[in-house]
């Protein structure tokens, strides 16, 4: 009998396991909506807010808010410098923004739209995140090199943890770790969110220069997107190198969907984003490369119904290289920003 029992469990398990990986091996996304949201100004991060079904859309001066039924603009928090990241409480209340122009994090009402505080941070925040277990806020902060802590309770500064170099985008696993890829010396650190300590630093060689970072926190697994065109996946417990899947140029973001196991990059200087299945026995290779559009570096996923957004417009001519341009981004033509939708 034990045996049966065994030996049923085993073929619910491995059907289990087949019908998420078929499942994740036919993506079969397309693009469903373009909405032409126009606007001033460049973008950088975008984030859906799970309690309200809102797009969030950092552009500079400020964030557009964008109703995930209409496609219709919603409404925008304003007088901003240099708007980059925006992050979640996990009692829907609550909202981050980092401003890196003005060297802060602004505490807003999700209900209103309010400011409810301002917040010292370093030099440039940019990403920020909300981390559950302790209820704290971290900016990582690229032109000073630390990140500033932050209790939510009391909207103030607990305490700022020097970066071995300039931190880019940064994820948390729900289980009091945080991690976050450093830039300029193509690392990812794991710090703890109860001692504020760094606990582990892992190369992400053969990738240079990292940027976005998404997080399968069930499977222990990191997706790092990095400039020579490779998604690098480590074990977030280990920091063991699992697979480097190829994808487009130019890649600033990366997600990923637990519920059907897939990865996506989004590819602003080859105008594509990349989808990497994450089922096993999959190996981690890319499945499908869809058209975006030239500039389409950011993006985020609707967990509640797999749904991809990323944002571009038209562009003018690329500039040369300056200080306060180094990524020769070209200017955004006038009215032409649009969000683009895809869905299986």
């Amino acid at each position: 009998m034990h045996s049966k029992l065994r030996f049923v469990s085993a073929l619910v398990v491995l059907s289990f396991g087949l019908t998420q990986y078929l499942r994740a091996s036919e993506p079969a996304f397309k693009l469903q909506k373009t909405w032409k949201l126009g606007g001033e100004g460049s973008w950088d991060y975008m984030a859906v807010d799970p309690t309200s079904h809102i797009l969030y859309i950092a552009r500079l001066s400020r964030i557009m808010l964008v109703d995930l039924l209409s496609g219709k603009l919603v409404t925008e928090i304003t007088n901003l410098t240099h708007a980059h990241g925006i992050a979640f409480d996990d009692q829907g209340k609550v909202g981050y923004i980092s401003d890196g122009g003005a060297g802060k994090v602004l505490a807003f009402d999700r209900a209103t739209y309010k400011i409810l505080a301002t917040i010292p941070a370093g030099r440039n925040p940019d990403s920020v995140l909300f981390e559950p277990t302790q209820h704290r806020v971290f900016a990582f902060n690229g032109g000073s090199h630390d990140a500033t802590v932050i209790d939510v309770a009391t909207n103030s500064v607990i305490t700022t943890i020097p970066m071995p170099g300039k931190p880019e985008f940064s994820v948390t696993d729900g289980a009091g770790n945080v991690f976050v890829n450093i830039e300029d010396s193509r690392m990812v650190l794991r710090l703890d969110a109860v001692t504020l300590k760094t606990t582990a630093s892992w190369s992400l060689a053969p990738g240079e220069t990292p940027s976005g970072l998404a997080i399968d926190a069930a499977g222990h697994r990191l997706f790092s997107v990095c400039d020579n065109k490779k998604m690098v996946i480590l074990d977030s417990q280990t920091g063991k190198l699992i697979a480097t899947p190829a994808i487009g140029e130019g890649a600033d973001a990366v997600a990923f969907d637990p519920a059907d196991n897939l990865v996506f990059s989004s590819n602003g200087e080859s105008g594509t984003m990349t989808v990497v299945n994450a089922a096993a026995p999959s190996g981690y290779n890319a499945i499908q490369t869809l058209s975006t559009m030239l500039g389409a570096r950011t993006m985020a996923v609707d967990p509640s119904s797999g749904t991809l957004y990323t944002v571009s417009a038209a562009l003018g001519p690329r500039p040369p290289a300056s200080p306060s341009n180094p990524k020769r981004r070209p200017a955004v033509l006038p009215d032409s920003f649009v969000v683009l939708v895809y869905s299986r």
